[in-house]
């Protein structure tokens, strides 16, 4: 199993999901291998004995020690960086040659694994030759980057962006079994390096659109239009690449696969499998509280968009007095500022003393009991385990429409646009006012659960799609070069 920034080192839907599919299946053998931030993360998930290895790929870690390539082994990789270059940046560039940009991004991703897998990708990347290219190729006249004047300022950032990114192409790729990457991005790196040498199966699971999510993060950041450009167009042709590569592709709602079939992912490919609960395991909540109460949960990051809430929350009080806001969730490292900008926008409409951010919660059933309703605010998401998890409890719902929201919700719940407090005032305030009708939807939201969204069937699902790929598994046709620390290991990755 290969996972990025959450299971089993972070807590969150995607991470819950994880557990529950290894959980789930106690006589496969898993390994994971975990992209993770600097390696000294700790696991907050208790791995089950069938786990037998935890690998974490850290890609902020200590800088690779190894030396960069000499004379012709030098000029080798500089013609494979720029061909990986011209691809990302000039996609055009290709195509008097009879080759588009994505088999020459391919052609140029695993030459550099080459290097990576022999210590020289770091050292090769920063060499002086190698930021010339990159110079070279963003000033080509045609291009937008050249009218943007790339400074050197811009190829060291982009080049240490593009070398922390590309760091998981040095991690040791499993020879057997089948690979399941719970999401697109570097997360795939691992698993399309070992279809590449091995022939082993790839599946490919998205929960949200990754490469969506890319373009919004970039889009807020504050780096200059060539470094966006190279790191969009490598996010951009990695997602093409895994999508084309992947022996099966299991998108958690249509919308997803909608993406993945505009990214190029054959129709035949696809599979939608939605996210589960137990019914069970999240009862219905009991009676609401007494105080008129909004109840938000998730972890506090930008994507899920707080500050649109904080504006809904705000709007509903001038209607409200009463009515308070409580947000459950932890603040990932690196997202204190973010936390601390959404507190103080609560000050500056003042609505500092009715809005509580509770942290971490122990049991996330204690948050959608919280709540008279509860609330999704988010600018992207796949099929959200809060929102199913909350509808499971019986409690009545306002969330945005955004990825496999409203696939989720159906009748059951209100449904807005991202990103308008307005509307999302209006629809909390409805629900507020009208306890009959929350108590409704909160039954019929239960009821659709029990239908449609159980765990039990997302584990079927799962383990039929393990069995088939394994049974199937093609290594006919091993890559060119051999990988100098390649191991042998069985069961899931």
């Amino acid at each position: 199993m290969l996972t990025e920034g959450t299971y089993p080192h972070s807590h969150g839907g995607v991470s819950v999901w994880c557990d529950q599919l290894v959980n789930g299946m106690p006589d496969v053998d898993f390994q994971i291998l975990a992209i993770t931030s600097d390696g000294r993360e700790p696991l907050t998930w208790r791995t089950p004995a069938h786990v037998s290895k935890v690998v974490s790929i850290p890609t902020w870690g200590p800088t690779p020690t190894g030396r960069a390539p000499r004379g012709r082994r030098l000029r080798g990789f500089l013609d494979t960086y720029e061909m990986f270059l011209l691809a990302l940046l000039d996609p055009g560039s290709g195509s008097l040659f009879g080759t588009g940009a994505l088999e020459r991004f391919a052609e140029g991703l695993y030459g550099l694994a080459a290097r990576a897998r022999y210590g020289e990708l770091t050292a090769a990347l920063r060499h002086e030759e190698a930021l010339r290219t990159l110079a070279a190729v963003w000033n080509r006249p045609h291009l937008p980057t050249h009218a943007a004047r790339p400074t050197m300022h811009d190829a060291l950032t982009a080049t240490d962006l593009l070398e922390h990114a590309l760091r998981p192409l040095a991690a040791d790729p499993p020879r057997h079994g089948i690979t399941h990457a719970v999401s697109g991005g570097l997360a795939a790196l691992p698993g399309l390096l070992a279809r590449h040498l091995y022939g082993t199966p790839l599946l490919l699971t998205e929960h949200g659109v990754y490469l969506r999510e890319r373009y919004l993060g970039y889009g807020a950041g504050g780096y200059r239009w060539p470094v966006k450009a190279l790191l969009l167009g490598f996010f951009r042709l990695l997602a093409q690449e895994t999508y084309a590569r992947a022996a099966l592709v299991t998108p958690g709602s249509h919308y997803n696969r909608r993406w993945e079939e505009r990214g190029g992912t054959a129709p035949d490919k696809i599979r939608t499998v939605y996210n589960g609960v137990d019914p069970g395991a999240f009862p219905p909540a009991g009676p609401e509280p007494v105080v008129p109460t909004l109840a938000w949960a998730g972890r506090v990051d930008p994507i899920k968009d707080l500050e649109t809430l904080i504006r809904a929350f705000a709007l509903v009080r001038q209607e409200m007095p009463q009515v308070r806001l409580r947000l459950f969730g932890g603040t990932p490292a690196g997202g204190e500022a973010y936390r601390e900008r959404c507190q103080a926008l609560a000050g500056e409409l003042g609505t500092g003393d009715a809005v509580v951010f509770e942290g971490r919660v122990e049991d996330i059933r204690d948050a959608y009991a919280a709540g008279n309703v509860v609330m999704l605010s988010s600018i992207s998401e796949g099929f959200p385990f809060t929102l199913i998890e909350a509808m499971s409890c019986g409690r009545a719902t306002v969330s945005t429409d955004v990825g496999g929201v409203r696939e989720a919700v159906g009748d059951a719940g209100l449904v807005v646009p991202p990103r308008e407090p307005e509307a999302m005032a209006r629809a909390a305030l409805e629900l507020l006012r009208d306890p009959a009708r929350r108590a409704l939807m909160g039954e019929a939201a239960r009821l659709r659960v029990i239908e449609q969204f159980t765990l039990r069937h997302t584990i079927d699902s799962f383990r039929e799609i393990y069995g088939a790929l394994a049974a199937g598994a093609d290594r006919t046709h091993p890559a060119e070069y051999p990988s100098p620390r390649a191991r042998t290991a069985g069961g899931v990755r």
